[in-house]
């Protein structure tokens, strides 16, 4: 609610005297709210936003227009946004009922025009973004985006915002190598075996977490290491018969991911946690 204030002067004989000041309220009938439909964000993820604005006076607002800035923070003397709006992606509802689409003016930030709203109704503008390279993604990381609503019918921009926090959970996954490629009939051959966290969150030993590995042809007189270190029965099992290998489901952790930020370009660098498992035997 906006208070407006008025004083009149009255001017005699080069003298000045002043009215009362007389205080007014304008009664504002437009607000808005703004809801992402999934609360948490990963790296590349598509993050739907829907705004809804609701008319509750007897006038229908025209013409208006909605800006987002897609989560945009300070960085130096600049800023980045570790949002990108989607193309094409905006729909817009009146009452429930689709519109034809509105005017992207802008994507970066996203500026959307022609937005009408009847009186007594709502509108609803629903788009997509993208989380890109700027987005924090290290624990606890949030990123919060405003809406502003804009028009000549309004006194005041209309505001809104959404905070959507990062999901903490390991993201995990497997590399397989095996030297030398090419050996002799009871030769020695190394499977190496990476596993990769890209994740803010460890993935523990107590996670129920063991690597399974097949090897044809079965290798003889295995020997095993775990980062480096020498493993041994029982942190694994080993049947030359199968060639079934399996570490025992308390022995592997794979630390979190760590994240570094460029001071000068705003993007964001992952370094996924590591476990490497060696098993060196005789075809």
């Amino acid at each position: 609610m906006a208070s407006f204030f008025n004083q009149a002067t009255l001017s005699y004989n080069g003298n000045l005297i002043n009215s009362n000041v007389t205080t007014g309220e304008i009664v504002e009938t437009l607000s808005a709210t703004k809801t992402a439909v999934t609360s948490t964000y990963g790296a590349g993820d598509t993050v739907t936003y829907v705004v809804n604005i609701v008319n509750s006076g007897a006038i229908p607002f025209t013409g208006l227009t909605l800006t987002d800035d897609l989560g945009a923070y300070p960085l130096g003397a600049g800023t980045v946004t570790p949002l990108t709006y989607k193309t094409d992606s905006i729909r817009y509802f009146v009452n429930g009922i689709l519109q034809a689409a509105p005017t992207v003016a802008d994507e970066s930030p996203l500026r959307v025009t022609g937005i009408n709203v009847p009186a007594d109704s709502n509108a609803a503008i629903v788009y997509e973004t993208t989380v890109n390279n700027f987005a924090p993604l290290a624990a606890d990381s949030e990123i919060t985006n405003t809406v502003t609503i804009t028009g000549n019918s309004l006194t005041a921009p209309v505001t809104a915002e959404e905070t959507i926090s990062v999901e903490e959970t390991p993201n995990l996954s497997v590399f397989k190598t095996l030297t030398p490629t090419s050996v002799t009939e009871n030769g020695t051959v190394t499977y190496t075996i990476t596993i990769q966290n890209t994740g803010n969150t460890a993935a523990a030993a107590s996670s129920n977490l063991y690597i399974t590995d097949t090897f044809n042809p079965a290798l003889s007189n295995i020997s095993v290491t775990l980062n480096g270190a020498p493993l041994s029965v029982p942190s694994y099992t080993y049947n030359e018969a199968t060639g079934v290998f399996t570490t025992a489901a308390n022995v592997l952790s794979i630390p979190a991911a760590t994240y570094t930020q460029n001071p000068t370009t705003g993007v964001w660098t992952v370094t996924p946690g590591t476990a490497v498992i060696t098993v060196t035997g005789t075809i």
